[in-house]
């Protein structure tokens, strides 16, 4: 199989370097979602002043690290569950719920799928569309909930499309969810990068709603997946006292707890980070849209969906060509939804990203586009 037929993960740095012949520390992953500052200073050091936590076990509760969060969201600590990454959380809640159907708006992230049906789920895809630049429609997409499904799965800002639901929107859904009997799930891995965070995050709804979780983690915003740390957020008491009923006792290791405890209080990195991202989206978002051969989608995410609209340069070629470079984007037609005509990649550092752009327009020029 040739190289740009295989659809790589921003985490299959390996793989992706015995193929390309690259070393691993010579690319630059626009796959990976992961903020380019990586982590802060202050973490770093941190984490080596504290190595000796690792001889003792932490809080079995996490007292401290909720009440973190809780300030940091805007919550209670006991709305909160921490746990090993995002992704043990979705597994977790969805294994508590054990829901028979289940409906998500698509393209989007395929570990919802994957825990749904290992559980003996079925899994409907409610498509999102093209013409409307990946946005759901919110009046037409509740006329089409029933009481046949009992779990709704949403991802705001959503993967890959990095279009976003306002907090009005998620209202209006969760006021028919709840005729409907349906919880919902919504992933917020991204609401931090949003332009307009306050008006997409669902969090203050979490108190006025029993049908609702909510998802964030550490790894996308405070670039650490390694660190392995996320959490849920609901008001509903019966979900948190079901969730870690089945959650494994001390899933968050010592060195994670102290992290999370520094790094929703690090202000002065948060507010980097987030102009940053919205310096460097705008920025090259005004160079795409320039370009008359490409469609860019309004990204609420640190991250830009990009159809080609030249039939002679697909998503494969496009990460084939920039791979060669050391530049990793993603080929999105592995998603639900989305052709060959598809690719997605994040805000990286001002350099990094001249690079990209001026690898992807030598392809569309060599072309012919």
């Amino acid at each position: 199989m040739s190289a740009h037929n295989e659809h790589f993960h921003g985490s299959d740095l390996e793989t992706v370097e015995r193929i390309y012949h690259l070393k691993k520390e010579e690319i630059v992953s626009f796959s990976s979602n992961v903020n380019p500052l990586g982590i802060s200073q202050k973490l770093r050091e941190t984490l080596a002043e504290h190595l000796d936590a690792i001889a003792s076990y932490p809080d079995r509760e996490y007292t401290k690290l909720r009440e973190c969060i809780a300030s940091y969201i805007g919550s209670r600590p006991e709305h909160i569950i921490v746990g090993n990454g995002s992704t043990e959380l979705i597994s977790l809640f969805i294994q508590t719920l054990r829901p028979k159907r289940a409906l998500i708006p698509a393209p989007t992230y395929s570990e919802y799928e994957r825990e749904i049906t290992l559980g003996g789920g079925a899994v409907l895809y409610y498509p999102l569309r093209e013409r409307d630049e990946f946005r759901l429609d919110t009046e037409e997409f509740c006329s089409a909930l029933n009481d046949s499904i009992d779990l709704l799965v949403l991802c705001n800002p959503n993967n890959p499309t990095s279009s976003a639901i306002s907090r009005s929107g998620l209202r209006r859904i969760l006021d028919a969810c709840r005729e409907h009997r349906i919880f919902v799930m919504i992933d917020e891995t991204y609401v931090e990068f949003a332009p307009d965070e306050a008006a997409i995050t669902a969090v203050p709804l979490t108190a006025e709603y029993e049908n609702l979780i909510l998802l964030r983690g550490t790894s996308k915003f405070f670039a650490a997946p390694g660190l392995r740390l996320g959490y849920a957020v609901t008001g509903n008491r019966n979900t948190v006292n079901a969730v870690n009923t089945r959650k494994n006792p001390w899933t968050i290791n010592s060195l994670a707890e102290i992290a999370g405890r520094l790094m929703f209080t690090d202000k002065e990195y948060i507010s980097r980070t987030k102009a940053l991202i919205s310096s460097e989206r705008t920025r090259m978002l005004n160079v795409l849209n320039s370009w008359d051969f490409v469609t860019c989608y309004p990204p609420s995410g640190n991250f830009i969906l990009m159809r080609s609209l030249c039939e002679r340069v697909t998503a494969g070629t496009l990460f084939d060509r920039c791979m060669k470079k050391g530049l990793m984007i993603r080929d999105c037609s592995s998603f639900p939804g989305l052709d060959n005509s598809y690719v997605r990649f994040c805000v990286m550092m001002p350099k990094d990203n001249d690079r990209l752009l001026q690898a992807m327009r030598e392809v569309f020029s060599e072309a012919g586009c």
